[in-house]
C-alpha cells in the first residue's frame, strides 16, 4: 500500500520562513509491519520542477518513526530556508546602461535599467515519500512512493501578526499563508515590499521594484512622469520581455516566478531617454514617478506606486541612501535627507623600533626611526543619520530595516569608466541601532527616527 500524504501545505507558494509541514501515513504497514520508518526525498531545483524518479537523486533524505497516533510529522522550514537567499546581483540577460548582463560583465540587481529575474530568492520544491519496514523475512522493504505536488519556495518570513489561513472539507486540517494579493491580478494587488504606496528618493537614486509573476500576468509597467505640480510631463510603457530583462512567456522555470523592476530615477536615467530628457530640461525635479502594472488587455492588475522625488536640501546635508532585504525576501529603499554625521575609530598594534641605522657600515642618525611605531592600524567608519518627519505608514518599513539580516549603503548615479567593476554602489553595512521604539502622531506629534550604521569592511590602509 503507497504511503498516503494526510496534511500538507495549504497553498503552493511558500515564504521559507514558516512551518512547511507535512504528515504522511500507512496504516497497513504501521499495524502489522516492525522497524517502520517514514522516509522524504527531498528535492529542490532552481530551474524546472523535478519529477522523482527511482534513480532520482534527492536534495536530502529524512527519515521520522511514527509517533503514538501512527503517522509521520515533518517540518522542512530548517532545510528549505537553506536553499534560497538574497539577489545581490542581476540575473542574465538584464542591463545596466545598455550592458548585457552576463557572468563576465555581472551587474548588482539595484542598478538594472528595465527587469530581472531572481537568481537565488525562489526554487521549486517536490517531495517524494515513502515508508520503509521489515518483513517476516527480516528484509528490508519499501512500499510504493508518493509525491507531493510542486511547491514554490519563496525568501521571504511570516510574522506571528501575519494571519494564516485553514482549509475546508477534505484539505480542513492543511493551513498556510495566501501570497494572492502578490501574485498581480487585480487593482489591489501589491508588489513585494510593505513600504508605503509614495515613497520618496533623489533625483540620482536607484532602487527596484519586486513582483511575483506565478501566472506571467503583468504585460507591461506604466511609468506616469508628474512635475512639481502634479501635473502629468511624460508617459511610457515598459513591456515585460527578454529583450527587457523579463519574461514574456508562461514558463515553469523558477527564475521567472518573481521578477524586479528598476523604476526609481536613477535607473531610468540610465534606460529612458524620455525621462533623461525631463531631467535635462530641469521639468521632472520636485515632482514624482507613478509606477503601475498591467496585463495584456490593458487592464490594471497592480495598485498605484508613487515614487515622489525630493527637492534639493537648502542646508546641503548629505543624502545616505540604504537598502536592506525586507519582510518578502527583496528590496526595500529609504534615502535618509537630514544631518547625519561620520565617525572613524582606529584600533592598532604597535611596537618600539631602535634609533638610528645599525646594520650599515656607519652608524647614522636618522630621525625618522626609534620610538613607538604603529605597525598595523584598523579603522572602522560609523555613520549616524536621521529621516525627516515621517507618517505612521513608514513604521512598518522602518520595523523591518532593524530586523533585516542584509542592510547596504547604496551609492546614486555615477558616469562609470569603461570597463568599470561597479564595486563603489553597493557597500555592506551594519546596522548599529539596537532598539526601535515606534513613534505615533497620538504620542509624538511630529515623527523623526535616528539609525546607525557601521561600515562592515575595515578601511585600508598601509602595513609596516
Amino acid at each position: 500500500m503507497a504511503t498516503t500524504i494526510e496534511q500538507i501545505p495549504l497553498f503552493p507558494q511558500l515564504p521559507v520562513g514558516q512551518e512547511v509541514i507535512f504528515v504522511v501515513s500507512n496504516n497497513i504497514i504501521v499495524g502489522t509491519q516492525i522497524n517502520v520508518k517514514f522516509i522524504a526525498d527531498v528535492y529542490i531545483s532552481n530551474t524546472t520542477p523535478t519529477s522523482p524518479t527511482t534513480t532520482s537523486l534527492p536534495t536530502a533524505t529524512f527519515k521520522t518513526t511514527p509517533n503514538n497516533a501512527g503517522v509521520g510529522i515533518f517540518d522542512f522550514r530548517q532545510v528549505v530556508e537553506n536553499y534560497v537567499s538574497a539577489d545581490n546581483m542581476a540575473f542574465n540577460d538584464s542591463q545596466y546602461k545598455g550592458v548585457t548582463t552576463t557572468d563576465d560583465t555581472p551587474h548588482p540587481v539595484h542598478l538594472i535599467d528595465k527587469y530581472s529575474r531572481n537568481k537565488k530568492s525562489a526554487r521549486w520544491l517536490t517531495i517524494q515519500f515513502k515508508t520503509q519496514y521489515t518483513d517476516a523475512s527480516g528484509d528490508v522493504q519499501i512500499d510504493t512512493p508518493t509525491n507531493s505536488i510542486d511547491y514554490q519556495l519563496f525568501n521571504a518570513y511570516l510574522k506571528y501578526s501575519d494571519i494564516l489561513t485553514m482549509g475546508t472539507g477534505s484539505t480542513a486540517n492543511n493551513f498556510g499563508f495566501s501570497l494572492g494579493n502578490f501574485n498581480l491580478s487585480s487593482p489591489t494587488d501589491r508588489f513585494l515590499t510593505n513600504a508605503p504606496a509614495t515613497q520618496y528618493a533623489n533625483i540620482e537614486d536607484y532602487g527596484t521594484l519586486a513582483f511575483l509573476a506565478p501566472n506571467n500576468n503583468l504585460s507591461y509597467i506604466k511609468l506616469i512622469y508628474k512635475n512639481s505640480a502634479s501635473v502629468q510631463i511624460g508617459t511610457e510603457n515598459i513591456p515585460n520581455n527578454a529583450t527587457n530583462g523579463g519574461n514574456a512567456f508562461i514558463t515553469s522555470e523558477i527564475s521567472k516566478k518573481l521578477l524586479y523592476f528598476g523604476c526609481f530615477p536613477a535607473n531610468l536615467q540610465n534606460s529612458s531617454s524620455s525621462f533623461q530628457a525631463l531631467v535635462s530640461a530641469g521639468t521632472i525635479q520636485g515632482g514624482s514617478i507613478v509606477v503601475q502594472a498591467f496585463d495584456v488587455g490593458n487592464n490594471t492588475i497592480s495598485k498605484e506606486y508613487t515614487i515622489s522625488l525630493n527637492c534639493p536640501d537648502l542646508k546641503g546635508y548629505e543624502s545616505i541612501r540604504l537598502c536592506w532585504l525586507n519582510q518578502w525576501g527583496v528590496w526595500d529603499y529609504y534615502t535618509f535627507t537630514k544631518k547625519s554625521a561620520r565617525n572613524i575609530s582606529t584600533k592598532g598594534s604597535t611596537f618600539e623600533q631602535l634609533a638610528g641605522t645599525w646594520n650599515e657600515a656607519y652608524y647614522r642618525v636618522d630621525s625618522y626611526k626609534g620610538g613607538k611605531k604603529a605597525f598595523r592600524v584598523n579603522a572602522t567608519e560609523k555613520i549616524t543619520m536621521n529621516t525627516d518627519f515621517v507618517s505612521e505608514s513608514e513604521n512598518v518599513m522602518f520595523e523591518e530595516l532593524i530586523n533585516s539580516p542584509e542592510v547596504y549603503i547604496l551609492d546614486g548615479f555615477q558616469t562609470d569608466g569603461s570597463f568599470s567593476a561597479l564595486n563603489q554602489y553597493v557597500k555592506p553595512v551594519r546596522l548599529t541601532t539596537s532598539s526601535f521604539v515606534k513613534k505615533t502622531v497620538a504620542n509624538d506629534k511630529l515623527i523623526q527616527y535616528s539609525f546607525e550604521v557601521e561600515k562592515s569592511k575595515t578601511l585600508r590602509t598601509q602595513t609596516v
